[in-house]
């Protein structure tokens, strides 16, 4: 039966399944919002519980302070989901949000709490394989926005939108600060295992880059692969991709014996 509790600005687009058996944490990209996991609920078993997570500064968060360190976010989120680990779960990050879920798993092992049956990384390298990325949060504002157009990620049309960038850059450069300023719990081992998703396109993050998550898990480690840019979970691979992480998650969804 799912737990009756007050709604959380922390989840949005969240539908409770009465079937389910297992909660998936969804954490966003850099610039990203919640929205982008809203159809995925309709896409897996209905034993699985699809969580959008919304960091603030966004959406319907968008008068709360966006947060700018990794530390303070996963601080954060410990506090506000802990309330909803009532249940088997596991976290899926995308980018900025595979930091944030990794992070934020250490942080529940270490204080003996409780800990997912999966952590499902994408679209960002390895805590080891960071060194080189450019620190982009603290640009002027037209080398800022040039970042964001060679990214891919942030429309043409919003870009060119001065007053929507005029309302988006506070959380856009705070998003980019988390990841710029992120110094990595390097080699720290998840208690669980770990499954990465990669754009086969992405010049960002590269299937190796994918592969090197294999050292941070000794409870087994799967990639898998995608057509697409760093964005590919919002392209024509957005189906295969759900589709993956419902195949992934399918031995966490058995009854219990």
């Amino acid at each position: 039966m799912t737990s009756q509790r007050p709604k959380s600005p922390w989840l949005a687009y969240h539908k409770p399944q009465p079937a389910a058996r297992l909660r998936l944490f969804c954490l966003h990209y850099a610039g990203g919002a919640a929205s982008v996991y809203r159809g995925w609920q309709a896409l897996v078993p209905p034993e699985v519980e699809i969580c959008p997570v919304q960091l603030p500064g966004r959406e319907s968060r968008l008068r709360d302070e966006p947060i700018t360190r990794v530390p303070a976010l996963v601080e954060a989120l410990e506090t506000h989901l802990t309330p909803w680990l009532d249940r088997p779960f596991a976290f899926f990050g995308h980018s900025m949000g595979a930091i944030l879920s990794y992070e934020l798993v250490l942080r529940m092992a270490s204080k003996g709490g409780p800990t997912p049956r999966a952590l499902l990384v994408s679209g960002r390298r390895a805590p080891h394989r960071l060194d080189d990325e450019e620190v982009i949060y603290d640009l002027p504002d037209d080398e800022f926005k040039q970042e964001l157009r060679e990214l891919n990620g942030t429309p043409e049309a919003v870009l060119e939108h001065p007053e929507l960038m005029e309302l988006l850059l506070p959380v856009l450069r705070a998003d980019f600060a988390v990841c710029d300023t992120y110094e990595p719990s390097l080699n720290a081992q998840v208690p669980c295992p770990i499954f990465a998703y990669c754009g086969l396109g992405d010049e960002k993050v590269s299937s190796e880059d994918m592969r090197a998550w294999d050292r941070y898990t000794a409870s087994g480690f799967k990639i898998r692969l995608f057509d697409g840019d760093h964005f590919f979970l919002q392209g024509a691979a957005f189906q295969d991709l759900v589709a993956a992480v419902s195949r992934d998650l399918a031995v966490y969804l058995e009854p219990a014996s």
